[in-house]
C-alpha cells in the first residue's frame, strides 16, 4: 500500500497542545473507565515527553490518574516494572498516581 503524501508519519516532532488534547475525546469501551482507557490510549500512542503533557491536560479537566482496569489495577500498576516504560512511570507518579 503506498502511503499518502499527505498523509506521512512524522516520528520525532514535538506534537502541539491541540494533537495531545485529542486523546481526551475518547470514549471507552462497555465495562472499562474512561479514565482509565483515555490513560491507556494516549500511553500507547504518545512519547514520554508527549504523555507527561497528556497527563496535565487530563487532569486539568478533573479525570482520575488512578483509574482502574475491570481487573481493578491503574495504568501505573500495569507499566511500572517494565524495563522500557519508566519515564510513563515516573510521569504518572510525579502527577500523583499510585499503583
Amino acid at each position: 500500500m503506498a502511503e499518502r503524501k499527505d498523509k506521512k508519519k512524522v516520528i520525532g516532532e514535538p506534537m502541539t497542545d491541540e494533537q495531545i488534547k485529542v486523546f481526551l475525546d475518547f470514549t471507552g469501551e462497555e465495562g472499562v473507565s474512561t479514565d482509565f482507557h483515555l490513560l491507556e490510549k494516549a500511553y500507547r500512542a504518545l512519547r514520554a515527553e508527549d504523555f507527561e503533557r497528556f497527563i496535565g491536560f487530563f487532569k486539568e479537566q478533573g479525570r482520575d490518574l488512578n483509574a482502574c482496569d475491570p481487573q481493578g489495577r491503574t495504568l501505573l500498576a500495569h507499566i511500572e516494572n517494565h524495563v522500557k516504560c519508566e519515564d510513563y512511570a515516573q510521569a504518572l507518579r510525579d502527577a500523583g498516581a499510585s499503583a
